[in-house]
């Protein structure tokens, strides 16, 4: 937008790193209000921006921060001053009407404040953010790992990518380069040889199967684990733990994590822990700070980071921008692009707050019944892929035609296998339109159809108890029993659903009661 060749380089798909993987927050900052004041009022002034160029994206659902048994009742003024003093809009509420609008809370919670908290779908914004890019001209590189940064004495000149899908290499040459790969941004800083010390810090949720809360409800208190739930389209989601790991790839999650998510989940909406579990998730965030980190990853703060490498290290041409929050975003890109247009001598304003991301386009926040709407009004209830998210054959056709080909790709463009069954029934549906529009090797089908099977497999084993262990049973004998998907071409191949649960012991548990 500010008139520079650009191009952004992504070595899987757009989300798949943390911003695919947190709780669906639109902050209102008042999560920060107390302990990270800076990043509160960070998270109110983009909270009003991106209401306003990005509503379809997003979901006003409004938020409660609420003291149940136990809480601190200290905490409460102290929350309602701050927010004063930052500028976070916020308004007691009588428990009586509380309820009224979420029947479903602890009913003796003592205290609520309405805050306009709201819930977004980070991947529909990421691809209309982009999709803006590619109007202006940019180029978005994804399946492009960057295996090296390239230096002429002090200056960063270029990046060395390998583009994954066809396994070749190549450079790029350019004026600038900024680092922007969120907890891999340590990773890339190395690849030009200065440090940055990016803490990861794993964050654990579970998204139950319905929605028991349509608002937004944060514990009022300081900020910890399991103390908030966030409805976003046709799920809930509980989060989030808090800790620190060493490789952002690997997010194993413990089961104390997720019993300590359903054990919070009760204190808020009794009955949390006997409703059904769809399935778990771990995302990292790019937490910052210049001297090493402790152990409680809590205390790190939640703003933003613009390390300027040139007066730092004495490296010129290069820029890392880190920390932060999804809500953040817009303005740690203008942060960032100031800091550029300063280092090339030019001056060109930035417009993202001021413009909509897609102008022309439909401008109004999501509305739960908008995909049910669409059905019903185009009568295509015989043509839907996925069931569970109301996703119909011509919308996966039309995906697939965009150059979307793998099918995790898919299910982030059109949440396809994200509901009930998690992809129960819709993978083999759309495995099978893949194969028939784009005819690759029928092996390269068979272990896109594995792949995704794996990866839904990843979060329900954490979760794999009552009717959700049930559904899974179900789908292992349609893939395993009946497609035989363990055993198909290409052989040699490790299976991605090789380690699968035991068929008879699944069964007799569940059905005995055990599970």
């Amino acid at each position: 937008m500010r008139g520079f060749k650009t191009m952004l380089v992504e070595k899987r798909d757009l989300t798949h790193g943390t911003t695919g993987r947190y709780h669906g927050l639109l902050h209102s900052g008042g999560r920060y209000v107390v302990k990270d004041p800076v990043s509160a009022k960070e998270c109110i002034e983009e909270n009003f921006i991106l209401r306003r160029i990005m509503p379809q994206a997003l979901e006003d659902t409004g938020g409660f921060f609420v003291q149940t048994p136990g809480d601190d009742p200290s905490y409460g003024p102290k929350f309602k001053a701050a927010c004063d003093q930052i500028g976070v809009p916020c308004q007691e509420v009588p428990i009586v009407e509380m309820l009224r609008r979420e029947p479903r809370l602890n009913p003796k919670i003592s205290l609520c404040y309405a805050v306009p908290d709201g819930s977004a779908d980070s991947f529909l914004a990421t691809r209309m953010v982009a999709e803006s890019a590619r109007q202006y001209g940019a180029q978005v590189l994804t399946y492009h790992e960057v295996v090296a940064l390239l230096r002429d004495g002090d200056r960063v000149t270029g990046v060395h990518v390998r583009d994954v899908a066809r396994d070749e290499e190549f450079v790029i040459d350019c004026d600038f380069v900024v680092n922007a790969s969120g907890a891999w941004a340590g990773q890339i800083a190395h690849l030009a040889g200065v440090d940055v010390n990016v803490i990861p810090g794993k964050g654990v949720m579970v998204a139950m199967n319905h929605r028991l809360v349509n608002t937004v409800v944060n514990r009022l208190k300081m900020p910890s684990d399991g103390d908030i739930i966030v409805p976003i389209h046709t799920v809930c989601v509980m989060g989030t733990t808090d800790h620190k790991v060493v490789d952002p790839e690997n997010l194993a999650i413990e089961p104390w994590e997720v019993d300590l998510m359903l054990q919070e989940g009760e204190k808020l909406v009794p009955g949390f822990k006997q409703a059904r579990a769809l399935r778990a998730w771990a995302g990292v965030r790019p937490l910052y700070q210049d001297k090493a980190a402790g152990s409680d990853t809590r205390d790190v703060t939640r703003t933003y980071t613009l390390i300027d490498h040139e007066s730092r290290d004495g490296v010129q041409g290069f820029l890392t921008i880190t920390g932060g929050k999804w809500t953040t975003f817009r303005q740690m890109a203008e942060k960032t692009i100031d800091a550029v247009c300063e280092k090339l001598a030019v001056t060109r304003p930035c417009r993202t707050a001021l413009e909509p991301v897609l102008p022309g386009s439909d401008a109004k926040f999501h509305w739960l019944g908008a995909p049910l709407n669409k059905v019903e009004e185009q009568d295509t209830y015989g043509r839907l892929a996925c069931e569970c998210e109301l996703v119909t054959i011509d919308r996966v056709r039309d995906t697939i035609a965009s150059g979307f080909v793998v099918l995790d790709d898919i299910r982030r463009d059109l949440r396809l296998g994200m509901g009930p069954c998690q992809g129960g029934f819709c993978t083999y549906r759309a495995a099978g339109l893949l194969q028939q529009m784009e005819m690759p090797p029928v092996q390269q089908t068979n272990l896109a159809l594995r792949d995704f099977l794996q990866e839904r497999w990843k979060g329900l084993r954490p979760v794999l108890w009552g009717d959700q262990a049930r559904q899974e049973r179900l789908d292992e004998l349609i893939y395993c029993g009946i497609m035989n998907v363990e055993h198909l071409p290409p052989d040699g191949l490790k299976s991605p659903m090789s380690d699968f649960y035991v068929v008879e012991d699944v069964k007799d548990a569940v059905f005995k009661g055990h599970v």
